[in-house]
């Protein structure tokens, strides 16, 4: 079993430290808020499509280190990311604390220093917040470019 200098190893402490797109942007396609009533964190994105991708991206993080490292990595790769790719990278998180998966690899793999956190059931909210808010900011986003192509037709 991991402890707890693994889970919160100087990576993290970088990551958490290299926070970007701290700003919200003025008027999103997709936002959504996550919320861990067990720690009182909470992940605030904000995105835009365009041609398919995220070609913006804004977040307020007040969450611990995990959940702060995760942002961290969401924001240094969403941008230029598919909803299907994002929703995929989401999947494997899920799986790598939850069910023993691989970390993510490629462009992501920095992910994977957030593996040990798997064997800490209570802190697998917080690591997982930004991934189930930009889940449903781009649920949010395809709806609303759906709903604009229905209305130019």
């Amino acid at each position: 079993m991991a402890n707890l200098d693994e889970i919160y190893n100087t990576r993290i402490l970088e990551l958490a430290g290299a926070i970007s797109h701290t700003d919200r942007l003025p008027e999103p396609d997709g936002t959504a808020i996550a919320h861990s009533k067990l720690c009182g964190s909470t992940v605030t994105v904000d995105l835009k499509l365009k041609d398919g991708r995220v070609s913006e991206y804004g977040q307020s993080v007040k969450a611990c280190l995990l959940g702060q490292a995760s942002s961290s990595v969401m924001a240094r790769e969403i941008v230029g990311s598919t909803p299907d790719e994002l929703r995929s990278i989401g999947r494997e998180m899920r799986s790598m604390l939850k069910e023993n998966g691989m970390p993510p690899n490629g462009r992501w793999a920095d992910l994977g220093v957030l593996e040990p956190v798997r064997n800490y059931k209570a802190r697998h909210a917080s690591t997982l917040l930004v991934f189930d808010a930009v889940e449903k900011a781009l649920d949010e986003a395809l709806a609303k470019n759906e709903a604009r192509l229905q209305t130019a037709r």
